[in-house]
């Protein structure tokens, strides 16, 4: 296989897809949705054998244990899927809102529409329901989209991209607008991503290597969702039972996901009472904590961190994305060292505070510069279905038009429309018969 011109047909029949895309209404873009919701019940069983095929081999080449996790297709996570095409479904289509209008003195109506982005390329790894996830949001916003997932999901992909345009051919929605990198080769996304005359954006979703990979080759903009670092501050105000709980579910209740926390922050005020406790029900769910010097003096002969593993902090332990049973401990004099912990360490993804002080919640609100903070509540919500947006491309941790899940309004882009009555400025109109017609020439270069 040309690997080049494979690049290429596909791109093109992805961009040459937009012109029916902006065409079809939003009951074509919701039946489809629909009908593949539908499909993927029907044919839940032919999915479940390809995941087993790609989980198989992912098995032999010895892949982690929370790789494995995100790789597995079981009930639960088939139920979500279809799910995610219903909830898309039901959204309000951003295709056409008009987000503002103003009247200017001249009697112009100004005002900004939202249109698509156009043709949009996802690389993503390891997880296959992000196929359905992207392909419906894409499809609800007239986005043509090409999907690149991992190696390992190669199986799984395939069967979910067939079923979704399945549902395209048979509601009338343009099944060219959903492309599918079916090759495993890694060249074939160099020549992807040189193609900005047919690809609009791409959005890397995976390890930081690949990110950075994508982002020094693409040639179109590049929308980045770093690695997950994400941190948990227990202020010294903060609710015993609600820290617990937190600190517990941010880590422990998927610990492979990119909005589990890495680090957990303790004020020196309420460590040696918080960290006793934390590190016993971390024991128990088979936690290993990575403690600097003052959470390790605290804990390493109380009893109730008997059966957890304690191992001492390196530098290097704080900026690391674990996706694992593992966390690193820091406690601190106070919010500011706090918050220029996070700032050193983290990957502007998500954080949270637990605190009872309004002040110190608000503050840390306003000076944590992620995109998505908390006060009193788990890191795990940083989803766009859990935000209510139906699915997501991706968490954006750019600062750009999207920053955060990434759901259908951010899939969009505004353009101005102006809505006129024969406006001309300058009064400079065509002339009267009697009239010589002379043009500045200075003026010619101004606006």
């Amino acid at each position: 296989m040309d690997l080049k011109v494979y690049a290429e047909n596909i791109s093109k029949r992805a961009k040459k897809s937009q012109k029916d895309l902006i065409k079809i209404n939003t009951e074509i873009k919701n039946r489809a949705l629909l009908r593949a919701a539908e499909l993927i019940m029907e044919r839940k069983e032919e999915i479940q054998e390809e995941n087993r095929k790609d989980l198989e081999r992912a098995e032999k080449k010895g892949y982690s244990k929370a790789l494995l996790d995100r790789l597995k297709l079981n009930e639960k996570r088939i139920k979500g899927m279809v799910q995610v095409l219903k909830d898309v479904a039901s959204l309000p289509d951003p295709v056409g809102q008009v987000i503002s209008m103003w009247t200017r003195p001249n009697g112009l109506k100004i005002g900004r529409m939202r249109v698509p982005l156009g043709t949009i390329m996802i690389i993503y790894e390891a997880r296959p329901n992000v196929t359905v996830e992207a392909a419906s949001l894409c499809m609800k916003s007239s986005n043509a989209v090409i999907l690149k997932g991992g190696s390992e999901t190669i199986n799984s992909n395939k069967i979910l991209v067939n079923i979704l345009k399945q549902a395209a051919r048979e509601t009338g929605f343009p099944e060219d607008a959903i492309q599918f990198v079916e090759t495993t080769e890694r060249e074939v996304v160099n020549h992807l991503l040189q193609l900005d005359q047919y690809i609009d954006v791409v959005i890397p979703r995976g390890g930081e290597s690949l990110i950075r990979a994508v982002s020094e080759k693409a040639k179109m903009p590049v929308i980045k969702h770093y690695k997950g670092v994400c941190n948990l501050y227990i202020d010294n105000e903060a609710d015993m039972e609600k820290a617990l709980n937190i600190a517990f579910n941010a880590k422990v209740q998927r610990p492979s996901v990119c909005n589990a926390i890495e680090n957990l922050i303790v004020h020196k005020d309420i460590a040696e009472q918080f960290l006793p406790e934390i590190a016993y029900y971390y024991g128990k769910a088979g936690v290993e904590m990575r403690c600097d010097q003052t959470s390790l003096d605290i804990l390493q002969n109380h009893p109730k961190a008997h059966d957890t593993e304690l191992v001492p902090a390196k530098e290097e332990d704080y900026y690391e994305e674990f996706l694992d049973l593992i966390i690193a401990v820091k406690v601190v004099n106070d919010m500011d060292e706090a918050i220029d912990f996070i700032h050193k360490y983290g990957s502007n993804h998500s954080e949270a505070i637990v605190t009872e002080n309004y002040t110190k919640g608000m503050r840390f609100i306003n000076e944590v510069d992620s995109s998505a903070v908390y006060i009193n509540a788990s890191t795990r919500f940083t989803d766009g279905n859990e935000f209510g947006l139906g699915a997501e491309m991706g968490i954006s941790t750019d600062k750009i038009h999207a920053r955060g899940p990434m759901g259908l309004e951010e899939l969009t882009i505004p353009k101005f429309i102006i809505l006129g009555n024969g406006q001309i400025r300058d009064n400079f109109g065509i002339p009267k018969k009697e009239e010589k017609v002379e043009i500045n020439k200075e003026a010619c270069d101004l606006r």
